[in-house]
């Protein structure tokens, strides 16, 4: 895999979070978002759910274009960079915690996507 490659795929794991982070901030700003049929539906027309499906649709045709270029089995274990991402982005965005076993956990999802871009070159 070139570094193209590798960076569509990182731009597509970044607005995969980005649409996410949407979400979330979106659903924040309603005490009870799932309360009626009203306030489902003005969460839907929120325009951060609407801006994160947005993005999520821009992602989606974006892997499809990836997917042309790069294996499955390779693409796809290197999206899941997005669990790290997430997690940093929700530790400063939302005040979430941040635990050491977290930060273990980053670190096995880093050594797992390295060995299996190391895979494609030493197999």
């Amino acid at each position: 895999m070139n570094i193209s490659s590798f960076l569509l795929i990182l731009a597509n794991t970044l607005m995969l979070v980005s649409g996410q982070f949407l979400w979330k901030y979106g659903l924040m700003q309603r005490e009870k978002p799932f309360e009626s049929i009203r306030t489902i539906i003005e969460v839907i027309l929120s325009p951060y759910i609407i801006g994160g499906l947005f993005i999520y649709g821009c992602a989606t045709v974006l892997w499809l274009f990836i997917l042309t270029r790069v294996d499955l089995s390779l693409a796809y274990p290197i999206q899941s960079l997005a669990y790290i991402i997430s997690i940093i982005g929700a530790y400063y965005f939302f005040g979430e915690s941040l635990s050491m076993l977290k930060i273990v956990g980053c670190l096995l999802i880093l050594a797992g996507v390295a060995c299996i871009g190391f895979s494609g070159k030493y197999a």
